[in-house]
């Protein structure tokens, strides 16, 4: 039997040519969209950014993620209003395994920096041996 819900995040970026009215606008419809036949846990504004590479002319994009709860039917009809949208330059569903949401960009990850690969003291000491034996042969 199929799971009657998933967690889904779909990330849309919205074109900036007819303004930050029009997204906000666009953004509110596909609320409107999820909370009709799914469950919205939450909408992450990444707002104004610059894109990677020029679509369609446009350099810059209004990012959105949002996260909510559907049957794996819901997403072909959300996708399908993304795509008929002209005013949506890009957008990206995926599964979300565990129902954790991604941080925003400027979050920091939770696993910090100290976690990096760092030699043992004793490799280091065992370098500095053979280098000065390589220097008094050489």
């Amino acid at each position: 039997m199929a799971k009657l819900s998933e967690k889904y995040e779909t990330m849309v970026v919205y074109s900036l040519k007819n303004g930050e009215e029009q997204v906000e606008v666009l953004k509110q419809k596909f609320t409107r969209l999820i909370e009709s036949s799914a469950t919205l846990v939450g909408i992450n504004e990444w707002g104004k950014r610059r894109l990677a590479y020029p679509i369609n002319y446009e350099t810059d994009g209004f990012y959105v993620l949002y996260n909510f709860d559907a049957a794996p039917e819901f997403i072909k009809e959300f996708e399908r209003n993304l795509n008929i949208t002209e005013s949506v330059i890009r957008f990206l569903t995926v599964l979300r395994k565990d129902g954790a949401t991604k941080p925003a960009l400027d979050e920091k990850p939770q696993k910090a920096v100290e976690e990096t690969i760092k030699p043992e003291p004793n490799a280091i000491e065992a370098t500095e041996e053979k280098e000065e034996k390589d220097d008094e042969q050489g």
